[in-house]
């Protein structure tokens, strides 16, 4: 008697789990690498003997650039294809890492960073494009909330062997890893089927469908405000600590709980999908992180900053997430433009308030900066959450 095995049923969100562990992977990396400086600016400027305002340049501008690339890679994304963008900047991001890690000063460091920062821009707005290119919108944050566990991982992993290995063995092994990484991939990702799109009748019509929508320009206002509050002064976790003696690779493990608690509230936010609305979703998520600021602000030590990791980890998660889901569904049409949009607006938010803050940081004045950002959070949240239960 021949026994028959039935058909393995694709999964739920209809994206094959190969696909989503290579788009995972992606992101995984490019958060590593944008995530491993924060706590090695104290070691490397001692080690190159420059001030700490000077080494912020070298996160500042990866930031910059990483957000004025983004609708560069969205425009090239509409246009060629998501995954043929993908191998082209993790080609370039591979090349810029190596350099990194061969700088001899900090102008050269400074320089690479920003161009690895530009290369590097392509591989989670275009992962996230991806997603919403082949999963339906009813089920679309799942597997978001999977992209954003590994982007999660991809911090925590980050903050803790960069922290250990500047520490113990060098600050340019770290820039190092992300650079043979990015390489695999570029190659691994040929693997990946590119997505059916609409033809563009031109380069710039994207800009036009994204730029026309009055939605679309509100949510990256949203972007602009959460990436300077959650980004921006993340940055300055880890100097916080070192600033009151706390050795390099303690202070990079605190700051990797951010991703602990990232990753921890993603399992929960996919259960919560469907069942919360996504305007209490964003609210819950604002909530933690005016927690998590208001305990930093309250005291800088290693307990209290452990819980603030914590938090803003949960927060990116119930907010971010909810508010990314958001962002894919306002420019179907120019899906990769409007991404793009909206990762412009985050990360040139995270860029100007980590460089606004670095004099004040330069002074020890981190109680008084994660004061500010605790205060900023309520707005963000208002507008975030208002906004996406308004929205139809």
């Amino acid at each position: 008697m021949t026994t028959t095995t039935a058909p393995t049923s694709p999964p739920p969100t209809g994206l094959p789990p190969a696909s989503l562990r290579l788009l995972r992977a992606a992101g995984f990396i490019s958060n590593f690498d944008r995530f491993c400086i924060a706590p090695m600016l104290v070691v490397i400027g001692a080690r190159l003997g420059v001030p700490l305002p000077t080494m912020v340049l070298a996160a500042s501008g990866y930031y910059l650039c990483y957000g004025l690339m983004q609708p560069v890679w969205g425009l090239a994304s509409d246009r060629v294809g998501r995954v043929a963008v993908m191998r082209f900047s993790l080609t370039g991001a591979a090349l810029a890492a190596f350099v990194s890690a061969a700088a001899t000063g900090a102008t050269m460091l400074i320089v690479a960073r920003a161009v690895a920062g530009a290369f590097f821009a392509a591989s989670i707005a275009a992962s996230l494009t991806y997603v919403g290119d082949t999963v339906p919108a009813e089920v679309r944050q799942r597997p978001l909330s999977e992209l954003m566990t590994a982007f999660a991982l991809g911090t925590a992993v980050a903050t803790v062997v960069a922290g250990a290995l500047a520490h113990y063995v060098s600050w340019r092994l770290v820039f190092a890893l992300p650079g043979v990484f990015a390489a695999y991939l570029a190659v691994a990702l040929r693997r990946l089927a590119e997505p059916e799109r609409e033809p563009t009748p031109s380069l710039l019509a994207p800009v036009r469908v994204v730029m026309r929508s009055r939605w679309q320009w509100y949510v990256m206002a949203v972007a602009l405000l959460e990436g300077a509050v959650l980004l921006g002064f993340l940055t300055y976790l880890a100097p916080a600590l070192e600033s009151r003696g706390v050795p390099t690779a303690v202070a990079g493990a605190v700051s990797a709980l951010y991703g602990v608690g990232s990753m921890a509230a993603a399992q929960l936010v996919k259960r919560l999908v469907g069942r919360w609305s996504p305007a209490m979703i964003i609210l819950v998520g604002g909530v933690q992180m005016a927690a998590a600021y208001a305990i930093a602000a309250l005291s800088l030590s290693v307990p209290a900053l452990v819980v603030t990791a914590l938090l803003l980890g949960g927060g990116w998660s119930f907010m971010h997430s909810t508010v990314q889901s958001w962002a894919t569904v306002l420019a179907p049409t120019a899906r990769a433009t409007g991404v793009a949009m909206f990762g412009v607006a985050l990360y040139v938010g995270s860029a100007l308030a980590s460089g606004l803050a670095a004099g004040a940081a330069d002074h020890h004045a981190y109680r008084g900066l994660f004061l500010i950002a605790a205060v900023l959070t309520v707005p963000l949240t208002i507008a975030a959450g208002v906004g996406r239960a308004r929205y139809r």
